[in-house]
Protein backbone atom coordinates (compact mmCIF):
# COMPACT_ATOMS: atom_id res chain seq x y z
CA UNK A 1 0.00 0.00 0.00
CA UNK A 2 3.30 2.45 1.12
CA UNK A 3 5.27 1.38 -1.54
CA UNK A 4 7.96 3.74 -0.98
CA UNK A 5 7.71 3.36 2.75
CA UNK A 6 10.38 0.59 2.87
CA UNK A 7 12.02 1.49 -0.16
CA UNK A 8 15.48 3.41 -0.52
CA UNK A 9 18.15 3.34 -3.04
CA UNK A 10 22.00 4.77 -2.49
CA UNK A 11 23.94 4.92 -5.54
CA UNK A 12 26.97 7.35 -6.91
CA UNK A 13 26.95 8.56 -10.12
CA UNK A 14 29.26 11.07 -11.92
CA UNK A 15 27.23 13.56 -13.96
CA UNK A 16 30.11 14.47 -16.69
CA UNK A 17 29.94 17.76 -18.83
CA UNK A 18 30.49 15.01 -21.77
CA UNK A 19 33.49 14.62 -23.78
CA UNK A 20 35.45 17.63 -23.24
CA UNK A 21 35.27 20.45 -21.43
CA UNK A 22 32.62 23.17 -20.92
CA UNK A 23 33.92 26.18 -21.13
CA UNK A 24 32.20 29.79 -20.25
CA UNK A 25 33.14 32.95 -20.10
CA UNK A 26 31.16 36.11 -19.98
CA UNK A 27 29.91 37.75 -22.50
CA UNK A 28 27.51 40.57 -21.47
CA UNK A 29 27.70 43.90 -23.34
CA UNK A 30 27.68 47.03 -21.18
CA UNK A 31 23.74 47.88 -20.68
CA UNK A 32 22.57 50.78 -22.10
CA UNK A 33 22.50 54.47 -20.75
CA UNK A 34 19.03 54.90 -18.92
CA UNK A 35 17.07 52.63 -16.86
CA UNK A 36 18.47 49.31 -15.36
CA UNK A 37 17.20 46.24 -16.78
CA UNK A 38 13.36 46.17 -15.60
CA UNK A 39 12.05 42.45 -16.56
CA UNK A 40 11.44 40.55 -14.42
CA UNK A 41 9.19 37.38 -13.81
CA UNK A 42 7.50 36.67 -10.44
CA UNK A 43 7.95 33.73 -9.53
CA UNK A 44 5.22 32.82 -7.26
CA UNK A 45 2.41 33.71 -9.48
CA UNK A 46 3.00 30.10 -11.61
CA UNK A 47 2.08 30.15 -15.16
CA UNK A 48 -0.89 33.25 -14.74
CA UNK A 49 0.94 35.84 -17.03
CA UNK A 50 3.43 34.12 -18.59
CA UNK A 51 6.45 36.05 -20.23
CA UNK A 52 6.39 36.45 -23.77
CA UNK A 53 9.88 35.98 -24.93
CA UNK A 54 11.15 35.64 -28.53
CA UNK A 55 14.43 32.67 -28.79
CA UNK A 56 15.86 33.30 -32.59
CA UNK A 57 17.33 29.91 -33.97
CA UNK A 58 21.53 30.62 -33.35
CA UNK A 59 23.27 31.56 -36.54
CA UNK A 60 26.14 29.83 -38.21
CA UNK A 61 28.37 30.38 -41.10
CA UNK A 62 28.51 26.40 -41.47
CA UNK A 63 25.95 24.19 -42.57
CA UNK A 64 26.26 21.80 -39.21
CA UNK A 65 26.57 24.69 -37.16
CA UNK A 66 23.12 25.83 -38.55
CA UNK A 67 21.41 22.91 -37.14
CA UNK A 68 22.93 22.78 -34.26
CA UNK A 69 21.64 26.69 -33.75
CA UNK A 70 18.61 25.46 -34.57
CA UNK A 71 18.50 22.76 -31.64
CA UNK A 72 20.20 24.74 -29.38
CA UNK A 73 16.86 27.35 -29.46
CA UNK A 74 14.48 24.66 -30.01
CA UNK A 75 15.48 22.98 -26.52
CA UNK A 76 15.87 26.37 -24.64
CA UNK A 77 12.33 27.45 -25.64
CA UNK A 78 11.25 23.90 -24.81
CA UNK A 79 12.98 24.51 -20.93
CA UNK A 80 11.53 28.01 -20.62
CA UNK A 81 8.12 27.25 -21.50
CA UNK A 82 7.57 23.70 -19.65
CA UNK A 83 8.69 26.13 -16.39
CA UNK A 84 5.03 28.37 -17.16
CA UNK A 85 6.95 31.28 -16.40
CA UNK A 86 7.83 32.26 -19.87
CA UNK A 87 5.55 31.84 -22.99
CA UNK A 88 8.30 31.80 -26.71
CA UNK A 89 7.08 33.39 -29.69
CA UNK A 90 6.27 31.39 -32.60
CA UNK A 91 9.50 31.97 -34.98
CA UNK A 92 6.97 32.45 -37.64
CA UNK A 93 5.52 35.87 -36.12
CA UNK A 94 9.05 37.27 -36.44
CA UNK A 95 9.59 40.62 -38.30
CA UNK A 96 13.12 40.93 -38.43
CA UNK A 97 15.45 38.17 -39.62
CA UNK A 98 18.54 38.68 -37.51
CA UNK A 99 21.59 38.20 -39.40
CA UNK A 100 24.38 39.09 -37.27
CA UNK A 101 25.31 38.89 -32.96
CA UNK A 102 27.03 42.08 -32.85
CA UNK A 103 24.52 44.38 -34.33
CA UNK A 104 21.65 45.62 -31.67
CA UNK A 105 18.44 44.26 -32.65
CA UNK A 106 15.09 46.96 -34.71
CA UNK A 107 13.27 47.02 -31.05
CA UNK A 108 10.16 48.46 -32.36
CA UNK A 109 10.11 45.11 -34.70
CA UNK A 110 9.65 43.03 -31.48
CA UNK A 111 7.61 45.49 -29.94
CA UNK A 112 4.98 44.63 -32.36
CA UNK A 113 5.09 41.13 -31.97
CA UNK A 114 4.88 41.83 -28.00
CA UNK A 115 8.37 39.72 -27.18
CA UNK A 116 9.23 41.66 -23.97
CA UNK A 117 12.75 40.00 -24.09
CA UNK A 118 14.73 38.34 -27.12
CA UNK A 119 17.45 35.85 -27.02
CA UNK A 120 20.23 35.36 -29.96
CA UNK A 121 23.24 33.38 -30.45
CA UNK A 122 25.61 31.77 -32.98
CA UNK A 123 27.56 28.61 -33.14
CA UNK A 124 31.21 29.07 -34.56
CA UNK A 125 32.80 25.81 -35.14
CA UNK A 126 36.72 25.83 -33.75
CA UNK A 127 39.64 24.50 -35.64
CA UNK A 128 40.35 21.62 -33.22
CA UNK A 129 36.68 20.37 -33.83
CA UNK A 130 35.35 21.70 -30.77
CA UNK A 131 32.49 24.71 -31.28
CA UNK A 132 31.49 27.37 -29.67
CA UNK A 133 28.38 28.74 -28.80
CA UNK A 134 27.33 32.10 -27.35
CA UNK A 135 24.45 33.88 -26.60
CA UNK A 136 22.77 37.24 -25.61
CA UNK A 137 19.67 38.42 -23.78
CA UNK A 138 18.19 41.75 -24.47
CA UNK A 139 15.31 43.96 -22.94
CA UNK A 140 13.41 44.39 -25.26
CA UNK A 141 11.21 47.15 -23.85
CA UNK A 142 14.26 48.76 -22.04
CA UNK A 143 16.08 48.35 -25.70
CA UNK A 144 19.95 47.54 -23.31
CA UNK A 145 21.30 44.20 -23.61
CA UNK A 146 20.88 42.42 -20.13
CA UNK A 147 23.51 39.06 -20.26
CA UNK A 148 25.53 37.01 -22.43
CA UNK A 149 27.45 34.34 -21.97
CA UNK A 150 30.11 32.21 -24.55
CA UNK A 151 30.90 28.25 -24.43
CA UNK A 152 33.62 26.02 -25.70
CA UNK A 153 32.46 22.65 -26.02
CA UNK A 154 32.36 19.25 -27.92
CA UNK A 155 29.81 19.15 -30.75
CA UNK A 156 28.48 15.98 -29.02
CA UNK A 157 27.11 18.47 -25.71
CA UNK A 158 25.54 21.36 -27.30
CA UNK A 159 22.04 20.14 -25.49
CA UNK A 160 23.27 20.76 -22.04
CA UNK A 161 24.93 24.36 -23.29
CA UNK A 162 21.28 24.58 -24.61
CA UNK A 163 20.37 24.07 -21.35
CA UNK A 164 22.75 25.82 -19.35
CA UNK A 165 21.63 28.91 -21.50
CA UNK A 166 18.02 28.59 -20.16
CA UNK A 167 19.51 28.39 -16.36
CA UNK A 168 21.36 32.08 -17.74
CA UNK A 169 17.63 33.70 -18.59
CA UNK A 170 15.60 31.94 -16.11
CA UNK A 171 18.28 33.54 -13.45
CA UNK A 172 18.03 36.90 -15.26
CA UNK A 173 14.97 37.29 -15.44
CA UNK A 174 13.06 35.63 -12.25
CA UNK A 175 16.17 36.19 -9.77
CA UNK A 176 16.29 32.71 -9.07
CA UNK A 177 18.82 29.95 -9.75
CA UNK A 178 17.82 27.64 -12.90
CA UNK A 179 17.00 24.13 -12.62
CA UNK A 180 17.25 22.86 -16.49
CA UNK A 181 20.76 21.75 -16.62
CA UNK A 182 20.21 18.72 -14.34
CA UNK A 183 19.67 15.33 -14.46
CA UNK A 184 16.42 12.48 -12.96
CA UNK A 185 17.72 8.80 -11.83
CA UNK A 186 14.48 6.83 -11.96
CA UNK A 187 13.02 3.19 -11.26
CA UNK A 188 12.34 1.81 -14.77
CA UNK A 189 9.45 -0.25 -14.92
CA UNK A 190 8.40 -2.95 -17.84
CA UNK A 191 6.85 -5.81 -18.15
CA UNK A 192 3.43 -7.35 -16.87
CA UNK A 193 2.19 -6.53 -13.46
CA UNK A 194 3.07 -9.78 -11.93
CA UNK A 195 6.51 -9.99 -12.95
CA UNK A 196 7.74 -6.38 -12.98
CA UNK A 197 11.53 -5.52 -13.91
CA UNK A 198 12.68 -2.55 -12.34
CA UNK A 199 15.90 -1.05 -13.18
CA UNK A 200 17.52 2.39 -12.88
CA UNK A 201 17.66 4.82 -15.52
CA UNK A 202 19.28 8.05 -15.76
CA UNK A 203 18.09 10.73 -18.19
CA UNK A 204 18.04 14.76 -18.55
CA UNK A 205 15.32 16.18 -16.89
CA UNK A 206 13.47 17.23 -20.03
CA UNK A 207 13.11 12.95 -20.88
CA UNK A 208 15.98 13.32 -23.21
CA UNK A 209 19.24 11.25 -23.21
CA UNK A 210 17.69 8.08 -21.18
CA UNK A 211 20.31 5.10 -20.71
CA UNK A 212 19.76 2.50 -17.89
CA UNK A 213 22.22 2.06 -14.86
CA UNK A 214 21.21 -1.48 -13.62
CA UNK A 215 20.64 -4.92 -15.48
CA UNK A 216 17.27 -6.59 -15.25
CA UNK A 217 18.58 -9.01 -12.91
CA UNK A 218 17.28 -7.76 -9.97
CA UNK A 219 14.80 -5.22 -8.76
CA UNK A 220 15.77 -1.78 -7.47
CA UNK A 221 14.18 0.97 -5.68
CA UNK A 222 14.09 4.51 -4.80
CA UNK A 223 17.42 5.67 -6.15
CA UNK A 224 18.92 9.11 -4.18
CA UNK A 225 21.76 11.55 -5.75
CA UNK A 226 24.65 13.10 -3.55
CA UNK A 227 25.17 16.87 -3.40
CA UNK A 228 28.07 16.97 -5.78
CA UNK A 229 26.19 14.60 -8.25
CA UNK A 230 28.60 11.99 -8.11
CA UNK A 231 26.86 9.17 -6.14
CA UNK A 232 23.59 7.64 -6.28
CA UNK A 233 22.00 5.53 -3.22
CA UNK A 234 19.31 2.60 -4.30
CA UNK A 235 17.80 -0.20 -2.63
CA UNK A 236 18.52 -3.45 -4.60
CA UNK A 237 17.49 -7.42 -4.23
CA UNK A 238 20.76 -8.31 -5.86
CA UNK A 239 22.07 -10.12 -2.55
CA UNK A 240 18.37 -11.83 -1.93
CA UNK A 241 17.51 -9.80 0.85
CA UNK A 242 16.99 -5.51 0.42
CA UNK A 243 20.09 -4.13 1.03
CA UNK A 244 21.22 -0.49 0.28
CA UNK A 245 23.91 0.03 -2.72
CA UNK A 246 26.36 2.80 -3.64
CA UNK A 247 27.37 2.77 -6.97
CA UNK A 248 29.98 5.09 -8.44
CA UNK A 249 29.95 5.63 -12.57
CA UNK A 250 33.23 7.16 -12.81
CA UNK A 251 34.65 3.88 -11.59
CA UNK A 252 31.39 1.83 -12.56
CA UNK A 253 31.68 0.13 -9.15
CA UNK A 254 29.34 -0.49 -6.77
CA UNK A 255 29.40 -1.41 -2.77
CA UNK A 256 26.75 -2.82 0.05
CA UNK A 257 26.56 0.28 2.56
CA UNK A 258 27.08 -1.71 5.85
CA UNK A 259 27.00 -5.11 7.31
CA UNK A 260 23.68 -5.36 8.87
CA UNK A 261 21.58 -9.19 9.69
CA UNK A 262 18.27 -7.62 8.76
CA UNK A 263 17.35 -5.38 5.77
CA UNK A 264 18.30 -1.95 5.31
CA UNK A 265 16.52 0.79 2.62
CA UNK A 266 15.53 4.69 2.76
CA UNK A 267 18.71 6.59 2.29
CA UNK A 268 19.64 9.77 1.87
CA UNK A 269 23.02 11.86 1.80
CA UNK A 270 24.16 14.47 4.40
CA UNK A 271 24.40 17.72 3.17
CA UNK A 272 27.87 17.39 2.83
CA UNK A 273 27.73 14.31 1.07
CA UNK A 274 29.91 12.49 3.68
CA UNK A 275 27.40 10.52 5.71
CA UNK A 276 24.16 8.83 4.85
CA UNK A 277 20.99 8.47 6.86
CA UNK A 278 18.87 5.05 6.31
CA UNK A 279 16.50 2.75 7.72
CA UNK A 280 17.08 -1.02 9.30
CA UNK A 281 15.10 -3.72 10.00
CA UNK A 282 16.01 -5.72 12.39
CA UNK A 283 13.02 -8.45 13.58
CA UNK A 284 10.47 -5.93 12.95
CA UNK A 285 11.45 -3.01 14.07
CA UNK A 286 12.96 -0.65 12.00
CA UNK A 287 15.49 2.58 13.35
CA UNK A 288 17.29 5.38 11.59
CA UNK A 289 21.42 5.09 11.39
CA UNK A 290 23.40 7.63 10.01
CA UNK A 291 26.63 6.01 8.17
CA UNK A 292 29.67 8.44 8.01
CA UNK A 293 31.30 7.13 4.17
CA UNK A 294 34.76 8.40 5.31
CA UNK A 295 35.37 5.84 7.82
CA UNK A 296 32.01 3.85 8.00
CA UNK A 297 31.31 4.44 11.73
CA UNK A 298 27.37 4.05 12.04
CA UNK A 299 25.60 5.88 14.53
CA UNK A 300 21.87 4.74 16.04
CA UNK A 301 19.50 8.10 16.03
CA UNK A 302 16.14 6.27 16.87
CA UNK A 303 14.96 4.15 19.47
CA UNK A 304 11.34 3.30 19.57
CA UNK A 305 9.70 -0.08 18.74
CA UNK A 306 7.64 2.21 15.82
CA UNK A 307 8.35 2.03 12.49
CA UNK A 308 11.19 4.80 11.91
CA UNK A 309 12.25 5.65 8.54
CA UNK A 310 12.64 8.09 5.56
CA UNK A 311 15.25 10.39 7.22
CA UNK A 312 15.68 13.76 4.95
CA UNK A 313 18.41 15.97 6.14
CA UNK A 314 17.88 20.16 6.41
CA UNK A 315 19.95 21.63 4.03
CA UNK A 316 22.38 22.96 6.81
CA UNK A 317 22.23 19.63 8.16
CA UNK A 318 20.98 20.75 11.64
CA UNK A 319 17.72 18.97 11.66
CA UNK A 320 16.44 15.67 9.85
CA UNK A 321 12.70 14.96 8.83
CA UNK A 322 11.39 11.51 9.32
CA UNK A 323 8.55 9.16 8.96
CA UNK A 324 7.22 7.36 11.95
CA UNK A 325 3.78 5.55 13.33
CA UNK A 326 4.84 5.85 16.93
CA UNK A 327 1.44 8.50 17.31
CA UNK A 328 -0.30 5.57 15.84
CA UNK A 329 -0.60 6.22 12.20
CA UNK A 330 2.39 7.10 9.88
CA UNK A 331 3.28 11.03 10.24
CA UNK A 332 6.04 13.14 9.73
CA UNK A 333 8.51 14.24 12.61
CA UNK A 334 11.89 16.18 12.85
CA UNK A 335 14.58 15.49 15.14
CA UNK A 336 18.10 16.97 15.60
CA UNK A 337 21.26 15.50 13.39
CA UNK A 338 22.46 13.10 16.41
CA UNK A 339 18.39 12.01 17.12
CA UNK A 340 17.90 14.56 19.91
CA UNK A 341 14.40 15.80 20.19
CA UNK A 342 11.99 13.96 18.14
CA UNK A 343 8.90 15.91 17.33
CA UNK A 344 5.54 15.42 15.48
CA UNK A 345 4.61 18.46 13.02
CA UNK A 346 1.97 16.36 10.75
CA UNK A 347 -1.45 16.98 12.05
CA UNK A 348 -3.43 16.96 9.21
CA UNK A 349 -6.18 13.98 8.25
CA UNK A 350 -4.42 10.93 6.68
CA UNK A 351 -1.48 9.40 6.44
CA UNK A 352 2.05 11.52 5.59
CA UNK A 353 4.85 9.31 3.98
CA UNK A 354 8.13 9.73 2.19
CA UNK A 355 9.40 12.88 3.49
CA UNK A 356 11.85 15.27 1.89
CA UNK A 357 13.36 18.95 2.34
CA UNK A 358 13.89 21.45 -0.11
CA UNK A 359 17.01 23.03 -0.93
CA UNK A 360 15.99 26.24 0.16
CA UNK A 361 15.20 24.91 4.19
CA UNK A 362 11.62 26.62 3.69
CA UNK A 363 9.66 23.36 3.01
CA UNK A 364 8.88 19.81 3.82
CA UNK A 365 7.27 17.81 0.76
CA UNK A 366 5.73 14.66 1.71
CA UNK A 367 3.02 12.29 0.42
CA UNK A 368 -0.50 12.16 2.22
CA UNK A 369 -2.98 9.39 1.87
CA UNK A 370 -6.48 10.14 3.21
CA UNK A 371 -9.86 9.09 1.20
CA UNK A 372 -8.47 6.52 -1.09
CA UNK A 373 -6.62 9.16 -2.72
CA UNK A 374 -2.73 10.24 -2.76
CA UNK A 375 -1.52 13.88 -2.79
CA UNK A 376 1.95 15.61 -2.90
CA UNK A 377 1.70 18.63 -0.93
CA UNK A 378 4.24 21.10 1.30
CA UNK A 379 4.72 21.95 4.75
CA UNK A 380 7.00 24.55 6.45
CA UNK A 381 9.73 22.61 9.09
CA UNK A 382 7.35 23.48 12.11
CA UNK A 383 4.12 22.32 10.50
CA UNK A 384 2.43 25.04 9.48
CA UNK A 385 1.00 26.17 6.13
CA UNK A 386 0.23 22.92 5.04
CA UNK A 387 -1.19 23.05 1.37
CA UNK A 388 -1.72 20.06 -0.96
CA UNK A 389 -0.02 20.88 -4.68
CA UNK A 390 -1.87 17.96 -6.79
CA UNK A 391 -3.79 14.56 -5.59
CA UNK A 392 -4.91 11.32 -7.90
CA UNK A 393 -5.60 7.47 -6.98
CA UNK A 394 -1.60 7.81 -6.29
CA UNK A 395 0.97 10.32 -6.39
CA UNK A 396 3.68 9.18 -4.53
CA UNK A 397 7.42 10.15 -3.57
CA UNK A 398 8.21 13.84 -4.27
CA UNK A 399 11.52 14.66 -5.07
CA UNK A 400 12.85 19.18 -5.48
CA UNK A 401 14.24 20.54 -7.98
CA UNK A 402 17.62 22.27 -7.05
CA UNK A 403 16.19 25.89 -6.75
CA UNK A 404 13.32 24.34 -4.43
CA UNK A 405 10.47 25.96 -6.75
CA UNK A 406 9.29 22.22 -8.52
CA UNK A 407 8.22 18.67 -7.02
CA UNK A 408 8.74 15.87 -9.40
CA UNK A 409 6.65 12.48 -8.39
CA UNK A 410 5.40 9.46 -9.61
CA UNK A 411 1.45 9.06 -10.54
CA UNK A 412 -0.29 5.72 -11.06
CA UNK A 413 -3.55 6.09 -12.84
CA UNK A 414 -6.35 2.90 -12.02
CA UNK A 415 -4.93 0.02 -14.86
CA UNK A 416 -2.19 2.46 -16.00
CA UNK A 417 1.50 1.95 -15.42
CA UNK A 418 2.94 4.95 -13.45
CA UNK A 419 4.82 7.81 -14.97
CA UNK A 420 6.59 10.66 -13.78
CA UNK A 421 5.12 13.93 -13.11
CA UNK A 422 6.15 17.48 -11.93
CA UNK A 423 4.05 20.38 -10.35
CA UNK A 424 5.46 23.99 -8.81
CA UNK A 425 4.79 25.29 -5.79
CA UNK A 426 1.71 27.13 -6.95
CA UNK A 427 0.31 24.14 -7.89
CA UNK A 428 -1.23 25.33 -10.96
CA UNK A 429 2.12 24.02 -13.56
CA UNK A 430 1.34 20.16 -13.62
CA UNK A 431 2.94 18.58 -16.16
CA UNK A 432 3.68 14.79 -17.36
CA UNK A 433 7.49 14.43 -18.12
CA UNK A 434 8.23 12.36 -21.05
CA UNK A 435 9.80 8.80 -20.28
CA UNK A 436 10.65 5.99 -22.56
CA UNK A 437 8.65 3.46 -20.11
CA UNK A 438 6.37 3.21 -17.04
CA UNK A 439 8.44 5.36 -14.15
CA UNK A 440 8.43 5.83 -10.65
CA UNK A 441 10.50 6.80 -7.90
CA UNK A 442 12.52 9.87 -9.24
CA UNK A 443 15.29 11.55 -7.99
CA UNK A 444 16.43 15.35 -9.00
CA UNK A 445 20.21 16.16 -9.35
CA UNK A 446 21.53 18.88 -8.02
CA UNK A 447 22.27 21.71 -11.30
CA UNK A 448 25.52 19.53 -13.09
CA UNK A 449 28.89 20.72 -12.28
Amino acid sequence: MFRTLFAAVFAVFVLAAGPGDVRAQDNQAPPAAGTPGRLHVDIEQGNLNPMPIAIVDFLSNAPAGQRVGADVAGVIRADLDRSALFHSVDPGAFIEHIQAMEVPPRFADWKIINAQALVVGQVTPLPDGRIQIEFRLWDVFAEQSLTGFQYTTTPDNWRRIAHKIADKIYQQITGEQGYFDTRIVFVSETGPRTRRIKRLMVMDQDGANPFFLTSSNAMVLTPRFSPSTQLITYMSFETGAPRVFLYNLATNRREVLGDFPGMTFAPRFTPDGNGVAFTVDLNGNSEIYAMDLRTREQRRLTNNPAIDTSPSYAPDGSQIVFNSDRGGSPQLYVMGPDGSNPHRISFGEGRYTTPVWSPRGDLIAFTRQQGGHFAIGVMHPDGSGERILTESFLDEAPTWSPNGRVIMFFREQQGQGPRLWSVDLTGRNLRQVPTQTDASDPAWSPLLP
